[in-house]
């Protein structure tokens, strides 16, 4: 499995010859101004919320290469009326996927389109493939129902957090979230975007670190593969 960091939230997933695109908000990051969405690939597009700064890349990059949009029931309403294909879930439900099973978790945090529209409950989401784990939290609080993970789905590749805090998680908070999730590989994110989540890079890392656990912070444009 691939993981590419396209800034903020956003990411591109390899996995078993399909390509997911997480939360794509590119064209708004100055920080990713080098990240060309034309030239994305996408079988998937998997929305964790409604915010503008998760979702605003998302019809340019559906229409361009006709890939099925994966969140929750309101989400996926909103862009079927647009014409744009879609998948429906809601939190605590699976569905097998030909990239593999993804389930649907809880995240605590809010969800609205830019006209404040209702975009339905905020989200993570943990795809688990034949050899790999992965949690992607979304925009989140720290929440016991993280606990849930390990004991349903079972132990984890690696964990996506976000740790800018302000409007999710900060660094300290991932920490124990990492705790409650068993796994020790963190890939940080939603982080230096806007000044209220910009983070010292190198004090989160060696925070982590004293704890024995991996932050890995990625260069936009950059990835890591498991």
């Amino acid at each position: 499995m691939k993981i590419t960091y396209l800034g903020h939230a956003s990411l591109s997933i390899e996995a078993h010859g399909q390509t997911l695109l997480v939360d794509p908000f590119i064209t708004a990051n100055k920080l990713a101004a080098h990240i060309d969405i034309n030239t994305l690939e996408a079988n998937y597009i998997l929305l964790t919320h409604a915010h503008q700064d998760h979702i605003l890349d998302v019809e340019a990059i559906a229409e361009r290469t006709g890939a099925k949009i994966i969140s929750n029931y309101e989400i996926v309403t909103h862009y079927e009326a647009k014409g744009l294909p879609g998948h429906p879930m809601n939190i605590g439900g699976s569905w097998q996927f030909d990239f593999g099973k993804l389930h649907m978790v809880n995240a605590i945090h809010t969800s609205s389109f830019a006209d404040g529209s209702y975009g339905g409950n905020p989200a993570g989401f943990v795809i688990q493939t034949a050899h790999h784990k992965v949690y992607i939290a979304g925009d989140t609080a720290l929440t016991y129902d993280m606990k849930l993970i390990p004991k349903l789905i079972g132990a984890l590749d690696l964990a996506i957090l976000p740790i800018g805090d302000n409007f999710t998680m900060g660094v300290d908070s991932a920490m124990v979230a990492s705790d409650f999730v068993q796994c020790d590989t963190i890939l940080g994110y939603h982080y230096d975007t806007f000044g209220y989540i910009e983070i010292n890079h190198k004090k989160a890392i060696a925070k982590f670190a004293k704890q024995h656990k991996k932050l890995i912070l990625l260069a936009i444009g950059s990835y890591v593969k498991i």
